[in-house]
């Protein structure tokens, strides 16, 4: 084949060149095998003539797969098929399409993730020009995205399907649980540590002895198996945090790395007692040095042998600016001894008096694995906070420890044991003081406490094999509050550096270690810290080179038979994780509904089926799934499509009984677009076939003469069917005449168009997927009017507009029943009739409460005393008005015939009802009365119940008479899953469910604009709108006594005329209670806006009925509070009072008094209190006596005030004036005066500081002042204040910056420049903090040396923490 050169340089065959004239096939795959591949595209531009099996070694040549170990398949495809990767089919017969883009995928083949090509792991130490360089990363994950990273840093989530896989290195890393990075650092190096991980998989774990879940070793152990033998990317270490006794909480606990490493080797060591490795942190980790004394003098040296775990080396020496550069640095000040001389020197038991003496510690002995702690995290006591040093500290691949070595003999002759070696704890490297230096706890117990036993003494090395070899470094970034660790760990199976950051394990350079030395290329100054990198190591791990001790790592052959096992057993547990992943995959999850039977309500689920069940097998599921099994016969179940946001029946599977599911819903998706509807029906009745394209009415029958609304009857129907093939429908349906009938769709919520064009089409009249209309067929007048005048669309309007509500009434009513009257009807009954009389048939309080609602514009009640008896004619409507305004379902409960007896609270509202007059017979029913109070049986009472007002939803779930039209016409029973009003419950009122409620509108009113005048009555008739009442239960559990009235009302009615039909059930007038809307989290706002709707309620609200005088207009409810400006807490609640539009000041005080004096025990007279502004705890503006609200003071509902008692006359004359509060500050004494008020005549800071100069007796030349900071009363501790404030600004006025004192109020803090601050000492100092500390904590102001307590960390041995009941 002749080869020629292509566009990109490359030999391609000749006829490919040649081919490049035909049309093209762009592919653009995604690589979603691997987290870090999966935002990028590889992109092929192909002859559309290539076959499938070379675009297959194409992708594999771009990504670097081996070709036949990686699916394709297409992107955009629900239930994708992977393309045959050995076709000779070419593109366009495989179904790409030239001149378009292609999406493809590129998949794991058999749940493996696809084979890297051998040429790349050759290249693999090309000095980092590989491509697998791409891969490495150091260092916290940056945020972009950036080849080979994440955004594990900034987020702690991931990628569920990123864990799924091995990486790249064969290496598995470990998942954060949220802030277990530092755990995750040291796993893995202990893990890469041959010695430990072979010593831990020769220790076998006996469960007879020990719970597996609590056994530290054992969980470790199979930690170990499964970094070592697992095919996942990463794997949880919660198993392992749960036998260290941590719960949950534990991970977002962060701790020092350092730390944990000790403890964990403490609670090791304890859990190996008695076995082969009880020895084995000690014959690993320990090393041993000198801490000794030695007289300069004579030469007596005073010593102890002391064990160590790591070394801790200091970054920067107290007190120095200059950082030590390398870690030998350190390491020789580590042993560089110090001089105790002067106050310093040391009692010479030999000399028998304080000589000069050098101090120090020697290593003896150097453990095979040396861990240096580098010290970055410091105390700074100049700001009171831990810091993190990030200077630059060089640390070499190989370590040469035979300079620090101590060649002395341990024993000298000059010398001898001693435990007093001095001071003894400086510089001392016991194990015990290895923990956290920043712990100033002592009560806190850190880890586990160990008597230190001394392990057997080893011989020291000689020189020439102390050469140590780097392996780990455990990186911290951030600062000294917080942070990421990850480990560097070199492998000593090749060589190779890995980076192992969480769950993301790739390779790194040389190079990338040198980056964590830290520090910047410039000089090593004090402040190089700052401007440094926060990436930097912080503990070094060498192992000693020694080929005799130097061991490999286990092979999986080579495995105890023990360790066998358990690879064996994790190996299936996760092929069973994997097949139940498989599982999940194929699995369609789908949401489920369904209108029980039994329980009368929509019920909904989720539906979870396999993809190749069938529908037969999903609806069996279904079933058992909703609980039907015992209720339901199979065959009288079935599913359909459901699309449940527009309650609608989309399509029925007839003859699909066998069609797996998956094909059915189009393949598995992660959502799906509609849901399904589990179908029940009754033996005697048949499933409607629902055809896709049809639309779904909810079809209303209206009755005028008895003005009911039925319950919906479901029929199916076409958008190009005629409104008159349309009324055809419904008469099959409903069994009306069509040539009488009239229908009106819904559009939208009271949205009412009546179809009149017969020929006009169900599209062009707006209907939609699902539909509702209202139908009327009858022989009266009323279709002769205009639609919108007509009774059948007051009825629809009112239907549309009322909602229901829950009030609860006073538990007692005020004042003698004697007192109470109530207003009559205003027709249907003889003037001056009472409710009831004492004689005579009784109603039941159902009918009393009925009649109650029929008051049409009440009178007030001194009116209606003045005319019991009298003729109320005048106040009658027209018999046509009265039609529709008393228009109420006749809806009454059974026992709503005349009855002698009733229930005790029954009796009690009865009575409560019943006006005081006795006189007169029975009140039986006039023959005008809309509302006959006739006896009805069964039948008609569940009707006339379920043809409520209030929507469709407390309409009755079935009908027994509901049918639909089928195909050939003929009535079918139809099954109660589709005409059920459950199912189509009122999207109204879910609507206003799951609406946001917002406060009442009165809350954000300034005023309250009544429609009543001073006597709490109405000014206007005004048309009535429906109200209707009966008692109810509360279901909340509230008390015995709690009345509750279950309130249908047009929603269009306001508060005014809402309160006024409510009189009768509360027993007062209505400006004599309040109302109280009731929010989700059971808070209450009183409604006061008269004149508002309660068009922002919806069904089953509640309210809350309280006696108490109502606002009138201009009204404001006022709470008022106490300012006590030198008490701890400044601000005390007093009382609730109420201003009016046009009150003076003065007005509001004397209202006040008897309020004060009552409530509050303070007889106070009218000069020596004044009110004044408040805004949040903060006093402001004084209100003068002549000051008028409304014109001079703005007020608002729920107004706050504060309440100031004088201690001498008003100073605050007008409005001109500036009332200050002062407060000395003495630093001879460390103490803040009280507060006192100065009032200035301007804005002058001459005029203040003359003031204060005259208050305090300072000189005006000695004289500073200083503003507050923060809300009253401006708390500051006397340890900050001195220096704190802005002091003596430079300024004339007080209305410019810095100060901004513009209102009163204002707080000015002033000193005597000459006095000097109190000398404290530290002591002194300590206690002052406590005090302040204590003093500020209380006032609530910030404190800003209060250090964190830090939660210790702890490995818990039994399992976990006991608990302690007294504690938090």
């Amino acid at each position: 084949m002749e080869m020629v050169p292509s566009e990109e340089n490359q030999l391609v065959p000749k006829e490919i060149e040649n081919a490049a004239e035909e049309p093209r096939v762009l592919c653009i795959i995604q690589d979603t095998t691997n987290a870090k591949t999966v935002t990028e595209r590889l992109t092929l531009n192909l002859p559309a003539s290539t076959p499938l099996t070379q675009l297959f070694q194409g992708v594999a040549l771009k990504a670097g797969y081996v070709n036949g170990s990686f699916h394709l398949t297409w992107a955009n495809m629900a239930e994708p098929a992977p393309l045959d990767h050995s076709s000779q089919m070419s593109l366009t017969e495989s179904g790409f399409e030239a001149g378009k883009k292609n999406f493809l995928q590129l998949t794991d083949k058999d749940g493996e993730q696809p084979q890297i090509a051998s040429d790349e792991s050759g290249t693999a130490d090309s000095g980092g020009l590989d491509d697998s360089s791409q891969d490495r990363f150091i260092g916290p994950l940056p945020r972009d995205s950036t080849v080979g990273c994440s955004s594990d840093y900034s987020s702690p989530s991931y990628s569920y399907s990123s864990i799924l896989n091995k990486s790249e290195t064969g290496y598995v890393g470990l998942v954060n649980q949220a802030m277990t990075c530092y755990l995750n650092s040291l796993l893995q190096t202990l893990f890469m540590t041959p010695e430990f991980r072979n010593a831990l998989y020769n220790w076998e774990f006996e469960e007879s002895e020990e719970d597996p879940v609590t056994s530290i070793p054992y969980q470790l152990q199979r930690l170990f198996v499964l970094l070592q033998t697992s095919r996942k990317r990463a794997i949880e270490t919660t198993d392992v945090t749960r036998s260290f006794g941590w719960d949950s909480s534990e991970a977002w606990q962060q701790h020092d790395v350092q730390e944990l490493c000790r403890v964990m080797f403490d609670a090791l060591e304890q859990k190996w007692k008695q076995t082969e490795q009880a020895d084995l942190i000690n014959q690993l980790y320990q090393g041993k040095l000198k801490d000794y004394v030695r007289c300069l003098e004579c030469g007596y040296e005073s010593w102890r042998i002391d064990t160590y775990l790591d070394i801790p080396l200091v970054i920067r020496p107290f007190g120095s600016a200059q950082a030590f550069g390398s870690v030998e640095e350190a390491l020789q000040a580590f042993i560089q001894p110090e001089t105790l001389d002067g106050p310093n020197q040391y009692f010479c038991e030999r000399c028998k008096k304080k000589c000069d003496a050098r101090k120090g510690l020697r290593f003896l002995h150097f453990p095979y694995l040396l861990t240096l702690q580098l010290k970055r995290f410091d105390f700074d006591y100049t700001t009171m906070h831990r810091i993190k040093l990030n200077d630059r500290m060089t640390f070499p691949e190989e370590l040469d420890m035979s300079p620090f070595i101590d060649v002395e003999d341990e024993k000298s002759p000059q010398t001898e044991s001693c435990t007093d070696s001095g001071a003894e704890n400086e510089g001392s490297c016991h194990s015990d003081q290895m923990s956290n230096d920043f712990s100033t706890d002592d009560g806190v117990d850190e880890g586990i406490c160990l008597d230190n036993a001394s392990s057997a003494e080893r011989a020291l090395k000689p020189k020439s094999s102390l050469t140590f070899e780097l392996f780990s470094v455990m990186v911290h970034s951030g600062s000294a509050a917080g942070g990421h660790y990850y480990a560097c760990i070199k492998s000593f199976s090749d060589g190779q550096w890995y980076s192992f950051n969480d769950q993301h394990v790739s390779k790194i350079t040389q190079d990338d270690i040198r980056k964590t030395y830290g520090g910047s290329s410039g000089s090593r100054g004090y402040y190089s810290s700052a401007f440094a990198s926060s990436t930097n190591a912080y503990m070094l791990i060498y192992r000693l080179k020694d080929p005799s001790r130097n061991a490999r790592y286990l092979e999986v052959e080579d495995f105890p038979d023990h360790i066998a096992r358990l690879v064996q057993k994790e190996k299936e547990s996760e092929e069973q994780e994997k097949r139940q992943r498989e599982i999940e995959r194929n699995t369609c999850k789908i949401k489920l509904f369904c209108l029980h039977p039994v329980k009368m309500m929509m019920v909904e689920s989720k539906l979870e089926v396999h993809k190749d069940k069938t529908l037969r097998e999903a609806v069996e599921i279904a079933r058992k799934l909703m609980d039907l099994e015992g209720t339901v016969p199979l065959d009288c179940c079935r599913l359909v499509k459901y699309d449940e946001f527009h309650e609608y029946l989309e399509r029925s599977y007839e003859g699909e009984e066998d069609t797996p599911l998956g094909l059915l819903l189009g393949g598995v998706k992660s959502s799906y677009m509609f849901d399904l509807l589990l179908e029940t029906r009754r033996p005697d009745q048949v499933f409607q076939p629902y055809k896709p394209g049809e639309v779904m009415v909810k079809v209303h029958v209206v009755g005028l003469k008895s003005e009911t609304i039925a319950p919906p009857v479901s029929v199916r129907a076409y958008l190009n069917q005629t409104v008159t093939e349309f009324k055809q429908l419904i008469a099959q349906a409903t069994g009306l005449c069509a040539e009488t009938m009239r229908v009106v769709l819904e559009r939208c919520y009271n949205d009412l168009r009546l179809l009149y064009v017969p020929n006009k089409t169900l599209k062009a009249e707006g209907f939609f997927r699902s539909n509702k209309v209202f139908v009327e067929s009858s022989d009266s007048t009323d279709h002769q009017v205009t639609f919108t005048d007509s009774l059948l669309w007051k009825l629809l309007d009112r239907h549309g507009n009322t909602i229901r509500l829950f009030v609860s009434l006073p538990e007692q009513a005020p004042g003698p029943l004697a007192n109470r009257t109530l207003c009559p009807k205003a027709g249907g009954s003889e003037p001056g009739e009472p409710f009831e009389g004492p004689k005579g048939s009784r109603k039941s309080v159902e009918a009393i409460l009925e009649e109650s609602t029929e008051k049409l514009k009440s009178l007030s009640l001194q009116q209606e005393q003045e005319q019991q008896g009298s003729s109320t004619s005048d106040s009658q409507k027209s018999s046509d008005a009265s039609d529709f305004e008393h228009i109420e379902s006749p809806s009454q409960e059974a026992d709503s015939a005349p009855s002698a007896s009733g229930s005790a609270d029954n009796r009690e509202l009865e009575n409560r009802i019943r006006p005081a007059s006795g006189g007169g017979g029975g009140a039986g029913s006039e023959p005008d009365n809309p509302f006959p109070s006739e006896e009805r049986s069964d039948s008609e009472v569940n009707n006339d119940r379920s043809t409520s007002s209030v929507d469709s939803d407390i309409l009755s779930s079935s009908h027994s008479s509901d049918t639909l039209c089928n195909a050939d016409s003929t009535p079918l029973p139809l099954a109660n899953g589709l005409d059920s009003h459950s199912i189509t419950s009122s999207r109204r009122s879910r609507a206003h469910e799951g609406k946001k409620e917002t406060w009442d509108t009165a809350e954000e009113d300034s005023g309250t604009d009544s429609e009543y005048d001073e006597n709490g009555r109405s000014k206007a008739e005004s048309q009535y709108l429906y109200f209707r009442a009966e008692p109810c239960s509360l279901e909340d559990g509230t008390g015995e006594g709690q009345k509750c009235l279950q309130v249908h009302v047009d929603k269009r009615i306001t508060l005014a005329a809402f309160k006024q039909n409510l009189e009768p059930f509360v027993g007062v007038s209505s400006s004599q209670f309040k109302v109280f809307r009731v929010y989700a989290n059971n808070q209450e706002f009183e409604s006061v806006r008269l004149n508002e709707t309660l068009s922002s309620f919806s069904d089953d609200n509640k309210i809350t009925i309280r006696l108490g005088r109502a606002l009138k207009k201009g009204e404001y409810r006022v709470k008022v509070y106490q300012l006590l400006v030198n008490d701890p807490e400044p601000c005390k609640f007093l009382v609730d009072a109420v201003f009016a539009k046009g009150m003076t000041v003065r007005q509001s005080k004397e209202e006040l008094q008897p309020l004060l004096r009552d409530q509050c025990k303070l007889d106070l007279s009218i000069d020596r209190f004044r009110l004044r502004k408040k805004t949040w705890k903060n006093p402001g503006t004084v209100f003068l006596d002549y000051h008028v609200y409304e014109e001079d003071i703005n007020i608002s509902s729920n107004w706050e005030v504060f309440l100031e008692v004088l201690d001498e006359p008003e100073k605050m004359k007008s409005m001109s004036q500036l009332a200050v509060l002062t407060r000395r500050w003495s630093p001879a004494h460390m103490k803040l005066e009280p507060f006192r008020e100065v009032v200035l005549e301007s804005s002058s800071v001459e005029e203040l500081k003359e003031k204060l100069s005259e208050l305090s007796g300072i000189a005006l030349e000695n004289l500073e002042f200083a503003k507050g900071r923060g809300t009253f009363p401006c708390d500051i501790s006397v340890l900050e204040i001195h220096q704190d404030l802005d002091w003596n600004p430079k300024v004339s006025t007080l209305n410019v910056w810095p100060l901004y004192i513009c209102d009163d109020g204002a707080v000015v803090f002033y000193r005597d420049k000459t006095e000097e601050p109190m000398e404290l000492s530290e002591e002194e100092r300590n206690e002052l903090m406590k005090k302040e500390s204590s003093r500020l904590l209380k006032t609530g102001q910030r404190v800003s040396y209060s250090p964190r307590k830090e939660k210790a960390l702890k490995i818990y041995l039994d399992g976990g923490p006991a608990k302690d009941l007294g504690q938090d």
